[in-house]
């Protein structure tokens, strides 16, 4: 695939997921609580609505590409072992936000090449805003170029986290990191989405991302958005395991910084 039918997918997708945005705000308006499930415990839920959605997704998807696999968080789709090329997807991120009528959540649509990401969409419902980027390109929303904040200082910083629901034997050290951040920068916010928290990165909205007990669905997207948009990407040791390894940091000009609270917090001897 060369970079002009790349660009072209891209609009496709983009296209597919504005349909499925439309459903999921459709079925905002009278959710029905009753048919909620829980997962992996009670802070884990799923709905109809992310379920639908994700079918709508797969199947859109595999008529653009039929050669490909997919890699869902609600498990739609055969596997992408073995394949070129792998679509990982979110259907609805922050589905406890939308179970609560709270207007934030978005659906986070990337697409690997032998494991590499060259396509990220996210697509906010509620402010219908679309952050997307493919490979050598720039990143963008609604068609405008964005760029990650060029603020060069905590001090100054506006942050983003997320409260894990797993691996709890961390929680410690991850509090005293927040209270680290808490104390040095303008604030962290809790959206409640990684997916929406990355895109805000991305456009300069907070300068950066941390968080650990991430899936590669919740990320994948906004974390290559915020590539192509200028910022930096890691795990929480600097390296770049963040896909896969379940920890991120994203931001722009303060990585380095977020980077040298965190490590010696996190990785304590």
């Amino acid at each position: 695939m060369n970079n002009n039918q790349l660009v072209n997918l891209e609009k496709e997708v983009i296209s597919l997921c504005l349909e499925v945005a439309a459903f999921i705000r459709n079925e905002a308006q009278a959710f029905d609580r009753s048919r909620i499930e829980f997962k992996h415990g009670f802070n884990n839920l799923v709905s109809y609505v992310d379920k639908e959605a994700e079918l709508k997704l797969v199947q859109g998807l595999k008529k653009l590409l039929p050669q490909s696999g997919f890699l869902a968080e609600e498990g739609t789709g055969i596997s992408s072992e073995q394949m070129e090329y792998e679509w990982i997807i979110d259907p609805l991120d922050g589905t406890t936000n939308f179970m609560h009528g709270l207007p934030m959540f978005a659906i986070s649509v990337a697409l690997a090449r032998n494991k590499q990401i060259i396509l990220g969409i996210v697509h906010e419902i509620n402010r219908d805003e679309c952050f997307h980027a493919v490979e050598h390109q720039p990143a963008y929303c609604n068609n405008q170029r964005i760029a990650v904040s060029t603020i060069s200082s905590l001090q100054e910083s506006l942050l983003a986290t997320g409260f894990p629901y797993y691996h709890l034997d961390k929680r410690d050290d991850y509090l005293e990191i927040i209270k680290v951040f808490l104390e040095q920068t303008h604030g962290i916010r809790r959206l409640g989405s990684a997916a929406v928290d990355l895109a805000y990165v991305a456009c300069g909205r907070m300068e950066g991302f941390f968080e650990y007990n991430l899936n590669a669905w919740d990320v994948a997207a906004g974390a290559f958005i915020v590539q192509q948009a200028g910022g930096k990407v890691s795990d929480f040791s600097g390296g770049d395991n963040y896909l896969y390894g379940g920890q991120m940091i994203a931001a722009g000009a303060v990585h380095q910084q977020m980077l040298e609270i965190i490590h010696p917090h996190w990785y304590k001897k």
